[in-house]
Parts: C-alpha cells; sequence; structure tokens
C-alpha cells in the first residue's frame, strides 16, 4: 500500500511529552445525517476536547459533523485550537458561505478563523491526510483518531490510519465513536476479519469503540499497541 507518507521521527515522539499539546484528528461527514444524534455527538465531543484542552485537526469543512466539531471547540477554546486541512478542489463541497469572503495569502477562499480556526488548503488528497497525520502523531499524550459518523471518505481516512497503524508508520490510537450502532457492521467485519485469518487476532484492538465522547477520549488515553504489528523501519519514506 503507497501511503505517500512521511513519518517524522520516532525517537522525538517520546521526549518531554508533557510540553506536548494532545491532539486529535476528527473524522466525519460533511453531512449532518437525518438522526440528530450524530450531531449531537460532534458537538458533544467538540466540547469534550476544548474543555480538556485538546487541539483538533480534521478536513477543514464548515458544514455537516465537521463543522460542527470545528465551530464548538472554537467557541470555547479560540480558533487557535483547531486547525483545518483541505483540498482546494474540495473547497466548494464543504463549505458554507464563510468562504465567500476571505483568502489567505495564496489567493484560496478560507472560511473565518474566528469560527472555523486555522485553515489550510493544499493541493491534493494525499497531502491533506500527511499533515493531518503529521501533527497527531507530534502530539502529546492521548493523541490520536476518532472517527464520527460519515460516507466513503470517513471510512477510507480511518482504515487508512489503522493501516498505518499495524504497518509501524505510527503508534496512535484509532478509535470509532459508534452513534446508535452505526460502526456495528465494520466491528463486526473486523471480527470476521480474524475468524477468517485475514487480520492477527491482536490486531483486531488496533481499532478501538467508545459509544460516547467522553469514552473515546479515555480509550485514546489508556490506548496500547498491539505486539503483533509488523515491526517495519519506514525511516524516512
Amino acid at each position: 500500500m503507497g501511503s505517500g507518507f512521511a513519518p517524522p521521527s520516532t525517537g522525538n515522539e517520546n521526549l518531554n511529552p508533557d510540553s506536548r499539546r494532545t491532539k486529535i484528528c476528527v473524522y466525519c461527514g460533511s453531512s449532518a445525517g437525518y438522526n440528530p444524534a450524530h450531531l449531537e455527538a460532534a458537538r458533544e465531543l467538540g466540547t469534550l476536547m476544548a474543555k480538556n484542552n485538546i487541539s483538533l485537526v480534521y478536513g477543514g469543512g464548515t458544514v455537516g459533523l465537521m463543522g460542527e466539531v470545528a465551530k464548538t471547540i472554537v467557541s470555547i477554546s479560540g480558533p487557535e485550537a483547531v486547525h483545518g486541512v483541505i483540498p482546494e478542489a474540495l473547497v466548494k463541497w464543504e463549505r458554507d458561505d464563510t468562504y465567500s469572503s476571505k483568502k489567505d495569502s495564496n489567493g484560496y477562499h478560507v472560511p473565518e478563523e474566528a469560527v472555523y480556526g486555522r485553515t489550510t488548503v493544499v493541493k491534493d488528497m494525499h497531502t491533506r491526510k500527511q499533515m493531518m497525520a503529521r501533527e497527531v502523531i507530534e502530539g502529546g499524550p492521548g493523541s490520536g483518531f476518532i472517527a464520527l459518523s460519515g460516507g466513503y471518505g470517513t471510512m477510507e481516512e480511518l482504515l487508512e490510519t489503522a493501516t498505518w497503524n499495524q504497518l509501524g508508520i505510527h503508534s496512535k490510537g484509532v478509535c470509532v465513536l459508534n452513534i446508535n450502532g452505526f460502526y456495528d457492521g465494520l466491528l463486526e467485519w473486523i471480527k470476521k476479519s480474524v475468524d477468517e485469518g485475514f487480520v492477527k487476532g491482536a490486531n483486531a484492538n488496533i481499532v478501538v469503540t467508545a459509544t460516547d465522547a467522553e469514552s473515546a477520549l479515555k480509550a485514546l488515553r489508556d490506548y496500547k499497541v498491539s505486539d503483533a504489528r509488523y515491526g517495519l523501519n519506514w525511516g524516512n519514506e
């Protein structure tokens, strides 16, 4: 699998860990979904992250669950607590009207920083994912990845992040926030993959689960790295 990801030196991950702010990358839909429980979960997660002084790294959209998490944290912790990363091609799809009033130094339309935090517009999806992952990997204790409900993009990002963990590219926690059984099918698939011999039993726990925001943050704080991961040396590839 070609991740296109150049991991930072793993030698720095344990240096002065208390001096680094916890950062969580949240994968989620640019739609709010039909069930209001999904939007409420995004709002709850944002609130608890802010109250625990946790920074958000996310896909940069201002609509759906993405926008809800971002503006919730900014409203409590200020714009410096949120960094959105969005490819140029997606700007017109994952935005609201706030994108039309301001441009960054490169001439890209960006949302109001006071509402959604800092936004970086990049050229492609690979750069987006690499930038988001790097911030989390360099974050302090409890940093990791949480997937709220979403569609194809959310699932793709979640599984790629889990795969990177299995391959030894990073050692941060990966958690699905399973609202109203949204991820039950995925969790059953992981179990089936273990039963059929496609995933090592210990690696089933690379993806941990929670049913509320508080449990998701705790799952990342208490995350245990699988001893069945592949012992690969990625260097600076």
